[in-house]
């Protein structure tokens, strides 16, 4: 509406009478009613043309997705296929763990130092007058500890045994984080003995 500014001056200003804007600018009187009843000129924005692969895009996308998914098992079933038999263990978990692991197993000396790498050793904080008091442990490789965190979930909502022990702990007064934190340390002790100690894991 180029008219928007001229119309309201005339109108609001010179009190002209919308006939005679109209007029005055050949325009019609419904144009001349818009523009007084828009508080700011209209933006006009051209749509967006969609692309004719627009619609083929995400079936390429998903394409894509499978065909990495099936590279990855390969690697995986190559370097540590063992790791399927633990509960929960899917591919994407038993990948972003022996990627955590790297190209030199041999050097996790045991399951602790395995634990520590991901994130889930807790650290003793106990002094000369209390023991038992632990915190959380911050440090490791991220990655991994949220693959544990997901191989742990999994398992709460599936593994009969992992349920009767949330349910034990939580009858102590447990809260479910501390429980998962257990948990996790459990998993990556269980995990360690699955892993391949010498050699190369993912190799193309």
């Amino acid at each position: 509406m180029e008219h928007w500014a001229e119309i309201r001056r005339l109108h609001l200003t010179e009190k002209m009478p919308i006939k005679v804007i109209a007029r005055r600018l050949g325009v019609a009187r419904n144009t001349v009613r818009a523009a007084l009843a828009a508080a700011e000129p209209p933006r006009y924005e051209r749509p967006a043309k969609g692309s004719a692969l627009d619609a083929l895009e995400p079936q390429y996308l998903d394409a894509e997705v499978a065909d990495l998914d099936r590279r990855r098992l390969v690697l995986v079933e190559r370097a540590a296929p063992q790791l399927f038999e633990a509960n929960g263990v899917g591919l994407h978990t038993a990948a972003t763990l022996l990627v955590t692991v790297g190209d030199n197993p041999e050097r996790l000396r045991n399951e602790a130092t395995f634990a520590r790498l991901c994130g889930v050793a807790p650290i003793p904080t106990g002094s000369g007058k209390t023991s038992g008091y632990h915190r959380l442990h911050r440090g490791g490789d991220r990655q991994a500890n949220s693959a544990l965190w997901t191989i742990v979930l999994s398992r709460m909502a599936t593994d009969p045994a992992t349920r009767s022990y949330v349910e034990r702990r939580r009858k102590e007064g447990k809260r479910t984080r501390f429980i998962m934190r257990c948990l996790k340390r459990h998993v990556a002790r269980e995990i360690y003995k699955l892993l391949p100690h010498a050699g190369p894991l993912l190799t193309t």
